[in-house]
């Protein structure tokens, strides 16, 4: 079983913490710091209830004096790097939400070793135009973790974060941020703006697929990044940011024996297969995608799209086959019943075929 997230706050990671707090605060109590943190409750928190009592506990065991705990903090942040250590951040975002001037160069110093992305949510919010001037100075930073920040941080849909409602009804402030740093020289502040540009696009499709036509075509790292931005509009069929990436009409392309496995058992998996045809030249630029449509609780059913491939293809005819696993995963939940499979091309529905899923017969 894979380890998970939250096990990543053990006693090694707090022993090591307590070593480095002490060569900074001579006074500070490892033995009663660590009994503290792994009390009775621990083993029932999760990965964010996790991180949040070790910020709660640190400020227990620091000086009162926030800037002063600030002080100790920044140096010993510097011994350590990875998801794990953002409860440096979310001491400031717990602590010093009422601080600007002694908090935003601290979540800037921070970041450089886990990012401060969670914790600068809630400055937004509080300070919204100070903030994203602020943004907009960050973006502009030597430090290529400190420019992620810039637009990792004001993202209006962030997972794990709360949302900023501000920006899901006016992304403006957002797109002044993320236009400096759209020809970004690191791959992962490029990342980011790609995956903000995305949130938006689940807000306003019509401002991404705007700022996505004037960027692309101009680099090679932009056109990627555009390609990434726009990919929740592709796996919604939108047929102008299909056209965009060069997927218009399918017209002349047909489905040819088309197979699915008519009943699977649950743990197992549907397999099924097509072929693409066409009495053109050639396929050309197709997006292979297919769906299913699950049982939900309730008898209700939801569609899941997944990609099979992309690309110009110079034959007039493909070959596909595919399965999908019907494992129990922690992420999604099986219902026995009848299961719909489609092909789609060019985010066109140009097949289905239905299939049962069984429950596990019992022994």
């Amino acid at each position: 079983m894979p380890k998970l997230l939250k096990d990543l706050y053990n006693k090694k990671l707090i022993n090591s913490l307590s070593k480095e707090l002490v060569k900074v605060h001579s006074t500070f109590d490892e033995t009663a710091f660590s009994k503290r943190v792994f009390d009775k409750a621990w083993r029932k928190k999760e990965l964010k209830q996790r991180m949040r009592h070790i910020s709660e506990t640190l400020h227990e065991f620091l000086p009162d004096d926030y800037s002063k705990a600030i002080n100790i903090l920044k140096p010993v942040s510097g011994k350590f790097s990875g998801f794990e250590y953002m409860f440096f951040q979310d001491y400031v975002e717990v602590y010093g939400l009422d601080d600007f001037e002694v908090s935003i160069p601290a979540l800037e110093h921070f970041t450089k070793y886990a990012s401060s992305e969670f914790a600068v949510r809630s400055f937004i919010v509080k300070y919204p135009e100070k903030m994203m001037r602020q943004m907009e100075k960050w973006a502009t930073s030597k430090n290529y973790h400190v420019r992620r920040l810039a637009s990792e941080g004001c993202r209006p849909r962030l997972p794990w974060a709360m949302a900023l409602a501000e920006f899901k009804d006016n992304p403006s402030p957002v797109l002044k941020v993320i236009e400096k740093l759209k020809n970004d020289e690191s791959e992962y502040v490029r990342r980011s703006v790609a995956n903000n540009l995305n949130d938006i696009s689940k807000d306003h499709p019509a401002i991404t697929l705007k700022i996505a036509k004037t960027w692309k075509g101009k680099n090679e790292n932009t056109d990627k990044l555009v390609k990434h931005a726009c990919r929740t509009l592709l796996r919604a069929s939108n047929q102008q940011a299909l056209c965009l990436f060069g997927y218009g009409d399918s017209k002349g392309i047909q489905l040819n024996n088309f197979k699915c496995t008519k009943k699977v058992t649950m743990g197992k998996r549907v397999e099924f297969s097509f072929n693409l045809t066409t009495s053109k030249k050639n396929l050309g630029m197709l997006r292979i995608e297919y769906a299913i449509d699950f049982v939900r609780s309730k008898g209700k059913t939801g569609r899941k799209i997944f990609k099979i491939s992309e690309g110009n293809y110079s034959g007039r005819s493909k070959h596909v086959e595919k399965n999908y696993s019907f494992k129990p995963i922690s992420t999604r939940r099986y219902y026995p019943g009848k299961h719909v499979v489609s092909i789609l091309v060019n985010g066109k529905e140009i097949g289905t075929k239905n299939f049962t899923l069984t429950a596990k017969t019992r022994r």
